[in-house]
C-alpha cells in the first residue's frame, strides 16, 4: 500500500486528465472532419454513395465503442501498423465520433426549409455553391448546440480507452486505487474531474440552444 495524500491523488489524476483532453480533441476534430466529408457525400444524393455512408453510420452507431476499440487495437497490427494504445484509441474514437456527427449534421441540414433549397436551385447555383452559401450557414446555426453537447459524450467515451491500456483519467484512477487501496476516494476524485470537464460544455450547449431558439422565434 502506497501512502498518497488527497493532493497527491488529485495531482496524478490531473496529469492523466491531460491525455483525456488530448484524446477528446483528436477524436472530435478528426471526427468532425470525416463527418463533414461524409455529410457532403451523402447530400450528393447518389444512391450508391448514400447507401455506403448510411451503412457506415449504422455500423459505428450499432456496435459498442468498446468492441470498436478492441478491433482497432488488435486489428491495425494485421495491416502492418505500429499499434499503440494511443493510435488505436484515436482511430476508434475518430470513426465513432464521425458517424454520430454525420447523423447529427444530416438532421440539421434536413431542418433547413425546403423552400430554401428550391430558391437556391432557381438561381442556378451549383451544388457546392448551394451548400456553401445557402444550406450549410443555416444548418450550422442549428448544429452548434447538439454538436457542442455531443462533445460531452466523446469525453466520457474516452474512459473506455483504459480497457486497451491507454493511461487516461479512468486508467490512472484504477492504478492509483490499486496502489492506495482507497477506491471510494480515488474514484470520487475521478468523477469530480470528469464533471469539471463535462459540466461547462453542457452548460455552454444549453446557452447556445436558448439563444438559437430565441433568435428563430
Amino acid at each position: 500500500m502506497v501512502d498518497f495524500s488527497l493532493w497527491d491523488i488529485l495531482r496524478n489524476l490531473g496529469l492523466a486528465a491531460r491525455w483525456t483532453i488530448a484524446l477528446s480533441l483528436v477524436a472530435f476534430v478528426g471526427g468532425g472532419f470525416v463527418g463533414m466529408l461524409l455529410l457532403v457525400l451523402r447530400l450528393t444524393r447518389a444512391p450508391l454513395i448514400e447507401r455506403l455512408v448510411a451503412g457506415y453510420v449504422q455500423l459505428f452507431q450499432g456496435t459498442p465503442l468498446l468492441m470498436q476499440l478492441f478491433l482497432a487495437y488488435f486489428g491495425l497490427a494485421l495491416f502492418g501498423v505500429n499499434t499503440t494504445a494511443w493510435v488505436a484509441a484515436s482511430c476508434a474514437l475518430t470513426l465513432y465520433t464521425s458517424a454520430f456527427l454525420t447523423e447529427i449534421w444530416r438532421g440539421c441540414v434536413a431542418a433547413v426549409p425546403k423552400g430554401q433549397w428550391e430558391a437556391a436551385q432557381s438561381l442556378a447555383l451549383s451544388f457546392p455553391e448551394l451548400l456553401r452559401h445557402v444550406v450549410l450557414p443555416q444548418a450550422g446555426r442549428i448544429a452548434i448546440a447538439p454538436t457542442v453537447g455531443f462533445m460531452v459524450q466523446v469525453i466520457k467515451g474516452t474512459a473506455l480507452a483504459s480497457i486497451i491500456g491507454f493511461v487516461e483519467l479512468t486508467k490512472a484512477g484504477s492504478m492509483i486505487s490499486n496502489a492506495t487501496f482507497q477506491p471510494f476516494l480515488v474514484y470520487s476524485c475521478v468523477a469530480l474531474l470528469y464533471f469539471s470537464l463535462c459540466f461547462p460544455i453542457s452548460f455552454f450547449a444549453k446557452i447556445l440552444e436558448r439563444r438559437i431558439h430565441a433568435s428563430r422565434s
